[in-house]
């Protein structure tokens, strides 16, 4: 194995000058460099997730401040969520172009200007437009945290940062949806905002001292055709999945949006494969690794973020509890993940991916079938448990799927590439949310309200079992220093190969 080691070399990462001179004299970033970048870019990422979701259930005490209607509001959650969508591969491209620095930090301010102009928004219209906007920009910090943690962590050591990775990510909209209600009924509104700006600040500010910028690409050009029609074939695709939920599937305007999505995405695959420098490599996807993971992952979310919005719905309406004691009962959710993400990193090295991911997902849809299995009459303790299943699920599969994909690209690609599977998951997300919600509100006539829920639950599941089968496909390197950058032991068919050399482009590999 000579000539890998757990870490890409020093002078492949550009150090910020608090810094440079120590890394220098170290003949490197030593483990404490690592993790202090790695927890930076955790918080950045945690606070700018984190404000996505935190207004969700306060949209009557907002309509009634700024004098608008509720219903027009709905898009402080879904538009932040759709932007991120759209914007997430072009971030991710411009970071393995231009250096992820740069773009972590264009992020970071940019969601900190958008923050400060929220809290002092005049009309429901300005709102949403700054916390579209301030999304928008934000979620460039999540590819570029991403990239720059698998650029400092070789593959042996990357499933642990990772695991905490997915743990911030995922959970700072939980924590968001969590805390926003009960806190903004006792502070209001505007102060949720006037919190998390200075947080946001500090946060940009610890980036500057001691984030490291990664290798920029020479000679290769943004594909600026591939990100425009990958652009609309996403807002079709989203954006007929939002309204369809408001307006019903035989909307002229769902329709017309759904008829579009196939048309765009012949054109996309058109595009990228003469494109010299595509936004996407499909070649990426013939591999298997690649392939199944990022599958994997919109299964788990469809399931995981689905339940996510239905449970407090559940609660409310089938057991008759407050928002305070809703927002308790869903802690152990967000508090097993925050255990089992780590844990999985732990054991990432004694553990197969495949095993982890099996196991998972197996506990991601044991927590669908009993939310359906209760669901005319939850119990405290089917609640908890259903709800622990699903965060230990989640908590378990997040790292080895990101870890899988870092493995499956050369390391200039890391950007992109995990921009790819975020859009992928956050379509899964998307449709998750939607779809389980019209079930239940179509279905409450015909089944009653806790067979509707039943019926949501179920779809849940049964779409989550898929993630199952595909998990059972998974293959592991044989070795993980030999998927240094981008290095590959498993061919595209699961066989052994020899290792590639990062230089290497996709499509000779």
């Amino acid at each position: 194995m000579a000539g890998f080691s757990d870490a890409p070399p020093a002078d492949e990462l550009r150090w910020p000058r608090p810094v440079v001179g120590r890394v220098e004299r170290q003949g490197g970033p030593t483990d404490r460099d690592r993790w202090l970048v790695a927890w930076t870019v955790l918080l950045g990422a945690f606070w700018v997730s984190s404000t996505i979701t935190i207004l969700a259930v306060s949209r009557p005490v907002i309509a009634r401040d700024l004098g608008t209607s509720v219903e027009s509001l709905v898009w402080l959650i879904s538009g932040p969520t759709i932007a991120i969508a759209l914007i997430g591969t072009t971030a991710g491209k411009l970071g393995d172009l231009h250096g992820h620095r740069r773009v972590y930090l264009v992020g970071m301010v940019g969601a900190t200007v958008f923050v400060v102009l929220s809290a002092v928004a005049w009309s429901g219209p300005s709102l949403i437009a700054f916390r579209v906007l301030g999304a928008t920009i934000g979620s460039a910090t999540i590819p570029s945290s991403l990239a720059v943690i698998n650029r400092l962590f070789g593959p042996s050591a990357r499933a642990r940062p990772l695991g905490f990775w997915s743990l911030v990510v995922a959970a700072g909209p939980v924590v968001g949806l969590v805390v926003g209600g009960p806190l903004v009924e006792h502070l209001g509104w505007r102060a949720m905002f006037w919190a998390q700006a200075p947080l946001l600040g500090l946060s940009c500010l610890l980036a500057i001292l001691v984030l490291p910028d990664t290798p920029r690409q020479r000679d290769v050009h943004f594909d600026v055709r591939g990100q425009a029609v990958l652009f609309l074939l996403l807002a079709a695709l989203l954006g007929g999945i939002d309204r369809a939920a408001v307006l019903g599937i035989t909307s002229p305007l769902v329709l017309g949006l759904f008829a579009l999505v196939p048309v765009a995405l012949w054109w996309f695959v058109r595009v990228e494969r003469s494109a010299p420098h595509p936004l996407i490599p499909l070649g990426w996807f013939r591999r298997p690794s690649f392939a199944l993971a990022v599958a994997i992952g919109f299964f788990v979310q469809f399931g995981y973020m689905g339940g996510f919005t239905l449970t407090p719905k559940l609660l409310a309406e089938v057991s008759g509890l407050g928002a305070d004691q809703v927002a308790l009962l869903m802690v152990p959710r967000p508090l097993t993940f925050a255990i089992a993400g780590p844990v999985a990193g732990l054991v990432a090295h004694r553990v197969s991916a495949r095993a982890t991911v099996v196991f998972g997902t197996s506990l991601l849809v044991g927590s669908m079938a009993v939310f359906a299995a209760t669901a005319t009459s939850p119990t405290t303790v089917a609640v908890v448990l259903a709800l622990m299943l699903s965060g230990i699920g989640i908590g378990a599969t997040q790292p080895r799927l990101t870890a899988t994909v870092a493995d499956a690209v050369p390391a200039a690609d890391l950007g992109v590439a995990g921009a790819t599977q975020l859009l992928v998951a956050q379509i899964g997300t998307t449709i998750g949310m939607n779809l389980l919600e019209v079930v239940q509100s179509t279905q409450r006539s015909a089944l009653g309200l806790g067979g509707s829920y039943r019926a949501a639950y179920a779809l849940g599941a049964a779409v989550s079992a898929v993630g199952v089968v595909l998990a059972l496909r998974l293959r592991d390197p044989l070795d993980p220093a030999l998927a240094h950058q981008g290095a590959r032991s498993v061919g595209d068919d699961g066989n052994p190969v020899a290792v590639v050399p990062d230089d290497v482009g996709p499509a000779a590999r």
